[in-house]
């Protein structure tokens, strides 16, 4: 999975997305298509190709995820990180703001994930009730499967090493 920030680079171009994408008709298809993945998926190279309509195999990848100095990144970026053109893409952790800021952040920061928490554990616990049977009956149907495939793969294997002739040079 690709981290923030990424972008990615083709014909001598970067491509990435910003807010302005965001809120262009093709943007808000991409934000519907992705549905609950959105915020994990926007910031990815999957999402930034999609969008601009690029060949997954034609283009170069980057991310970085080291915001220490603006120097690791692109000078068109530095300029739109700086103007909060990521807001909806990404953030950075910490090492950005100054430690006053940090604390603000903070007061918002920490309520949101305790309320997150109140559904998320219970949701989570839900899940596992029925991961557990559901994991047993997949492993009674997997297993007998598994073994018939590695059976019929290692004996197709040895079948033909047996022979020299179907080895490569070094094992004749």
């Amino acid at each position: 999975m690709c981290e923030f920030l990424s972008w990615t680079e083709y014909k001598g171009k970067l491509y990435y997305l910003t807010d302005f994408e965001l809120n262009t008709r093709d943007g808000k298809k991409l934000k519907k298509k992705l549905d609950y993945a959105f915020y994990e998926e926007i910031k990815g190279h999957g999402a930034i190709k999609e969008y601009f309509g690029l060949s997954h195999s034609q283009c170069r990848d980057h991310e970085c995820t080291d915001f220490s100095t603006p120097n690791n990144f692109p000078v068109e970026i530095v300029k739109k990180i700086k103007a909060g053109e990521f807001s909806r893409i990404g953030i950075v952790e910490e090492g950005l703001l100054t430690q006053p800021a940090w604390a603000e952040y903070e007061k918002v920061e920490q309520p949101a994930r305790a309320e997150y928490k109140k559904v998320e554990q219970p949701a989570w616990a839900e899940y596992k009730k029925v991961e557990r049977p559901a994991w047993a009956e997949y492993k009674k149907v997997e297993r007998p499967a598994r073994a018939e495939y590695e059976k019929v793969r290692q004996s197709a294997f040895w079948a033909l090493f047996m022979s020299s002739e179907n080895r490569i040079e070094t094992w004749r």
